[in-house]
């Protein structure tokens, strides 16, 4: 027993070591720090272009580029040249941003990757711009293997530039089409083999919901010919069907500037409530977050969409949604709409419970009529 006792006071008595200043020193004069870098900028920029899994999502990109530059109305060709299709798309906005010379600034496009200026436009508080990255044109690898942009200069002279997938080098030259007094035109061409049934109707449907509250909001006319299957689509923004929920906004979401649009509609699993930023769908559903897997917005009772300014877009593909403290404000604001939903689901329930018992009521007496 004694022994154990001094075992535990020399146990007690034991201190780590102090690290001798010099270590410190030296440690401190060993210690590396810098900045990150991009150690294969072509690699880096192949990512990019390859990161847009959707070649819908690629086109609706190219229409917003139309819509950011104020155009009025957009025309989406689609054709077979050669046995191979393209894609084209005419605008009468604003055009190619000019240079110095009055040029269309292709070479800026071309050389300031990931450093838009439509990012510049919106710090000076510049209403009705969508992009921001400076990659939407690099989506057409996911397209096609040539982009073609023409844009008319100030000596109304009409300026191209080429890009093709897979080639670091950019060529602007000036276009002997007769294409334009103003605006720009953007060619596909020859669409990646996988393609062959993005046809009209398609680009139709889908720009339809994608764009949607950009449309309503500028008005802008969108036309869709199909030159292969001879037919032409107007692109009319999404209607939504059953009861227009009219309870009024939140002071949680007034302040976050989250806006929505809600139908309450007989249960279907087709019924989703879309996730919108500034006009722009970015998700189908937003019960693609666990968060909304809970009642009321999983139960398929509810239709419209949600637009929160305030995400922060995946700026590869603009289909996901940084979960930061932006997205983290957007979950509690809509926390205290849940109850609202609740109960108009509820007494939506009610009202199909009733029904469903007198129609049961119904048909037993009138079977016991005959």
């Amino acid at each position: 027993m004694p022994n154990e006792i001094q075992d535990s006071n020399q146990l007690q008595n034991i201190r780590e070591p102090e690290t001798p200043i010099l270590k410190k020193r030296l440690y401190k004069k060993n210690k590396q720090n810098g900045q990150l870098k991009i150690g294969d900028h072509w690699n880096a920029i192949t990512i990019i272009a390859l990161s847009q899994s959707s070649p819908l999502k690629a086109v609706a990109e190219f229409v917003e580029n139309s819509i950011d530059a104020q155009a009025t109305q957009i025309i989406i060709y689609r054709g077979k040249e050669s046995g191979e299709y393209y894609l084209k798309i005419v605008d009468n906005g604003n055009g190619i941003p000019r240079n110095d010379q009055g040029q269309p600034n292709f070479q800026y496009v071309a050389t300031h990757i990931c450093d838009s200026i439509k990012r510049q436009l919106k710090a000076k508080s510049t209403l009705g711009v969508q992009g921001e990255f400076g990659i939407g044109l690099l989506s057409f690898w996911t397209v096609g293997e040539e982009l073609i942009i023409r844009s008319v200069g100030n000596d109304n002279k009409i300026y191209q530039m080429n890009l093709k997938k897979g080639n670091p080098k950019y060529e602007v030259t000036q276009s002997r089409s007769l294409f334009l007094p103003s605006g720009t035109e953007l060619i596909v061409r020859p669409l990646l083999k996988g393609l062959k049934q993005l046809n009209g109707e398609k680009l139709q449907w889908y720009l339809a919901s994608e764009l949607r509250n950009r449309i309503l909001k500028t008005g802008v006319d969108i036309r869709i010919i199909d030159r292969v299957s001879r037919a032409e689509f107007k692109v009319e923004p999404k209607k939504y069907d059953g009861r227009k929920l009219g309870f009024t906004e939140t002071t949680e979401l007034k302040a976050a500037k989250i806006q929505f649009e809600l139908y309450l509609n007989e249960p279907n699993p087709e019924n989703k409530i879309a996730l919108y930023r500034m006009g722009t769908r970015v998700l189908e559903s937003i019960t693609e977050f666990d968060f909304f897997q809970k009642s009321p917005w999983n139960l398929g009772f509810i239709q419209g969409y949600i637009d929160a300014p305030l995400l922060q877009l995946s700026p590869a593909n603009r289909l996901g949604i940084i979960r930061d403290e932006a997205f983290e404000t957007f979950c509690d604001s809509l926390k205290t709409i849940e109850e609202q939903l609740e109960k108009e689901i509820q007494a939506q329930k009610k009202a199909e419970d009733e029904k469903a018992t007198h129609d049961t009521l119904s048909a037993i007496q009138k079977a016991l009529k005959v």
